[in-house]
């Protein structure tokens, strides 16, 4: 009988949790919302002016889309808004000649969410939630690394009450540069930098000493940014009255703006195609980030992600940023560790979070005017820190060159050439090196064990071998690519094994065989057969077997066998 209730539950995840929700999962989630709610005011307005956007885009995409998210999304405790790689990447779009040629920077804002949000909801539709796959994770590191660095590179100016640099390659222009930093400014970016090691460091593990329960110092903790905000829009009311002069976030407005796409859609036309290439790289990265950060924190709980519904959940969320004013979204590691760490349960503890900001950006709007961008700045810098992974370069270069290579030609390529070039570069070194690994695949000639039916590598095992029968193991599918390298391989061995007369291709890892190494084994057997020796095959797979039985190979093999086990190539040959 068809079932209504999970019918509607495979579209709104939501109605899962809630059926079997409980009076202590709200005791969790409102107090794990309280303290991700603590975070996301100065997240949102952080976020929002590393993007080069007014702060109101970073809070008001911190409303709406998590409670979309929430209804479709299938992570329980993932946190969506505004996030720092995206954020730098928005600012990059931003900046680029063709979009301020454009003007009206918050619009093209409210454009690349939108166009984030339809890319994946076409990416749900098409099932091409796999395209990510073509982004390694070493690729993904260098990435994020980089993207870190450039951010730490955007924000250590406004820490010394300084504008970006516009010096070139001049050092004296540098000089002069740095020597225009504003002291008051440093001595809030320096405060706020002790606050929030305090909080973030010296403070749990004082806590921890003395015995206090562990969700108690994870709200402890968290109240750090919020607290440096404030003691810094504090120290800057009163600084400004004596006539100093402090960067600060200024106006935000109070309320929300209207609900609707009307100005969205009338510019689509030349702004949405100028940043069409932009939201597409903004979604992969949104995407990617998102639904591990999900995985992460949904396998310490044994539960499972649908990447295919996370598409249809962080694209109506993006769609809700435009819609209300946001700018994109996708999940972020610090809150979603937060609102883990905190106890949440169950997406309710976003919806109390996103509640709670609504409340405050209705009526606190005005206490956010005096907050200073140097606090902000800082407590980007603090989050953004460790992504910044520069030794994982070395431990992959370590246990694969060509992963390695690809890490670190992706950060450099992100610091040197931009972001979208950067993270290109990196999917095509991997790409390249994979197919280079496929094109060269391990082969091995092996031997018998003593007094066992096993065959080894004889390079690495001591093992019983035959000076007439050559037993050769291919680790990888034939293809057009590699049975070249496999042909040469071949030839070598029988120069150096001159008394061969029976040669025994191993399929234990061959799943397949297109037709080039078809036509090219077909080949070789026939020039074996011209010279006195037989080609022979040994444990080949049924879908291998299957494909080669609607040919003649096995006819034209003839007098070569293939064999059920290579054990019984040996007994027969041997």
């Amino acid at each position: 009988m068809f079932d209504n209730t999970s019918s509607l539950a495979h579209f709104l995840p939501i109605i899962d949790w809630l059926k079997t929700y409980r009076q202590q999962d709200f005791t969790d989630d409102l107090f794990a919302g309280i303290i991700t709610a603590i975070l996301l005011v100065p997240q949102g307005i952080a976020y929002a002016i590393l993007a080069g956007l007014p702060p109101q885009l970073g809070l008001y995409a911190s409303i709406l889309p998590p409670i979309m998210y929430a209804l479709l999304g299938t992570s329980r405790t993932l946190s969506v808004g505004p996030v720092s790689v995206a954020s730098i990447m928005i600012a990059s779009a931003l900046s680029s000649p063709a979009i301020v040629a454009l003007g009206n920077p918050m619009q093209s804002a409210l454009v690349l969410s939108l166009e984030s949000g339809v890319i994946m909801l076409l990416m749900a539709v098409l099932r091409m939630g796999s395209l990510v796959n073509f982004i390694s994770h070493p690729v993904l590191v260098g990435f994020t690394s980089g993207a870190s660095l450039l951010i730490i590179g955007n924000q250590l100016p406004l820490t010394l009450g300084l504008k970006s640099p516009n010096c070139g390659i001049d050092v004296a222009c540098y000089t002069s540069y740095i020597q225009g930093f504003n002291n008051t400014t440093l001595f809030i970016s320096l405060s706020a930098l002790a606050l929030l090691l305090l909080f973030s460091q010296l403070l749990p593990m004082s806590l921890k000493k003395i015995g206090v329960k562990a969700t108690l110092i994870t709200a402890i903790s968290k109240c750090g940014p919020l607290l440096t905000v404030l003691l810094a829009t504090i120290a800057v009311s009163v600084l400004s009255t004596m006539g100093q002069s402090i960067a600060v976030v200024g106006v935000v407005p109070a309320g929300f703006p209207e609900f609707t796409l009307t100005g969205v859609t009338e510019s689509l036309g030349q702004r949405g195609k100028a940043l069409l290439p932009f939201a597409a790289f903004i979604t992969l990265i949104a995407y990617i980030e998102s639904v591990a950060i999900a995985k992460m924190t949904a396998n310490l709980r044994g539960e499972k992600i649908i990447p295919s519904q996370e598409l249809i959940g962080l694209g109506v969320a993006n769609i809700a940023a435009s819609l209300s004013g946001g700018m994109p979204v996708a999940g972020g590691l610090s809150r979603t560790m937060v609102n883990f760490s905190a106890g949440a349960r169950t997406q309710m503890a976003m919806l109390i979070a996103a509640a709670l900001l609504a409340v405050a950006v209705m009526f606190c709007s005005p206490w956010f005017t005096n907050i200073p961008k140097a606090a902000l700045a800082v407590i980007i810098l603090v989050a953004i820190m460790p992504l910044v992974k520069i030794k994982s370069i070395f431990h992959t270069w370590a246990y694969d060159k060509g992963d390695g290579i690809a890490e670190l030609v992706t950060l450099l390529g992100v610091l040197i050439f931009g972001i979208e070039q950067g993270i290109m570069l990196g999917i095509i070194l991997t790409i390249a090196s994979n197919l280079r690994k496929s094109s060269h695949p391990h082969i091995a000639v092996v031997g018998r064990v003593p007094d066992t039916e096993h065959y080894r590598n004889i390079k690495r095992h001591h093992v019983q071998t035959w000076h007439h029968l050559l037993l050769i193991r291919i680790d990888e599918n034939l293809t057009f690519a590699n049975i070249n390298y496999i042909e040469e391989f071949l030839v070598t061995e029988l120069k150096r094994q001159t008394d061969t007369r029976h040669i025994v291709l191993i399929f234990t890892s061959v799943s397949d065989i297109d037709t080039t190494a078809l036509e090219a084994l077909e080949s070789l057997n026939q020039a074996l057969q011209s010279t006195g020796k037989t080609l022979n095959i040994a444990e080949a797979k049924g879908p291998v077997l299957d494909k080669l039985k609607k040919t003649d190979f096995f006819e034209q093999l003839k007098p070569g066998l293939a064999f059920f086990r290579t054990e019984d190539a040996v007994k027969q040959l041997g």
